[in-house]
């Protein structure tokens, strides 16, 4: 091999070592960086209430208005935000590719996903829920109150809520099966059955509309299916070299989680009372080694 040869192949391996280093450190941005160049990149996928996309251009949902306040404590303005909208499968190959900054899009903390990006600690959890009669005169706390008695428990066709109602020994007599959700608020108010099964924010959706006849179980207990609370926990993603950023939000948000501002923040979004108690019940740590 000639020595031009020789320099030529040298600059092509080079040349590869330099890409390969500069694929592994994408996407890996530390907060003085951002605060440097004047605009922070957050991702939603359009889900309600999670993060989405108002009518009027503007991003809304537990995550990003979390988001805001929290970018806001780390110096950076809300203003200068760029939201980015994608899929949700493309949430975490985006951080990777470095096309956004972090999420805010309340994905629920997986094993399998914190190999992949880093979390911060859990923003949300939502689990099941119970829609009653105003004050709730059965007095029903849980799925598992309708597996003994003659009360009635509405699910809707081919909803997760009837497998749980059968795994937890609730007779086919005290089932009531609907259509659709729409037909809930009917179904409970006229008597039709006692309570209705859904999650806890399609639940407390479903009162909001109810002209004050119905509400949510305040104090619902959350079934245990198979030896599994039937719960998730939702946080904000960063690009796994993304350690400074991360660290400093979590900061931030781990103080904003004890004012009263979160609080209405997710009331405002549908998240019940055990919803917001239960936030806390688990660490990001825990659920990324749950197997």
């Amino acid at each position: 091999m000639s020595m031009k040869a020789k320099t030529t192949v040298k600059a092509i391996v080079a040349a590869a070592a330099l890409a390969m280093l500069a694929s592994t450190s994408a996407g890996a941005v530390t907060l003085k960086q951002i605060k440097d160049r004047g605009y922070i990149r957050i991702a939603v996928a359009n889900e309600i209430p999670y993060g989405y996309m108002a009518p009027e251009g503007d991003a809304k949902g537990a995550g990003p208005d979390v988001a805001r306040v929290i970018v806001k404590k780390l110096g950076i303005d809300p203003k200068d935000i760029q939201w980015v909208v994608t899929n949700f499968s493309s949430l975490i190959p985006g951080l990777q590719a470095n096309r956004f900054d972090m999420t805010a899009a309340e994905m629920a903390i997986r094993p399998e996903r914190c190999q992949k990006v880093l979390y911060s600690d859990p923003n949300t959890t939502y689990g099941e829920g119970l829609l009653v009669k105003k004050d709730n005169p059965d007095a029903v706390h849980a799925y598992s109150d309708f597996a003994k008695g003659s009360k009635k428990v509405a699910v809707m066709a081919g909803a997760d809520q009837l497998q749980m109602m059968q795994k937890l020994g609730v007779p086919e007599g005290n089932i009531v099966t609907i259509a659709s959700n729409a037909d809930a608020i009917s179904t409970v108010a006229t008597g039709r059955a006692d309570a209705y099964a859904a999650t806890g924010l399609t639940a407390s959706e479903l009162a909001a509309k109810s002209d004050n006849k119905l509400q949510i179980v305040s104090d619902f207990k959350d079934p245990i299916i198979d030896g599994k609370e039937t719960r998730s926990w939702g946080g904000f993603n960063f690009n796994k070299k993304s350690t400074d950023l991360q660290k400093a939000f979590d900061k931030e948000l781990d103080a904003f989680k004890k004012t009263d501002e979160w609080k209405k923040i997710l009331s405002g979004y549908g998240f019940t009372p055990t919803d917001i108690a239960q936030s806390t019940a688990k660490t990001t740590k825990q659920l990324c080694s749950e197997k």
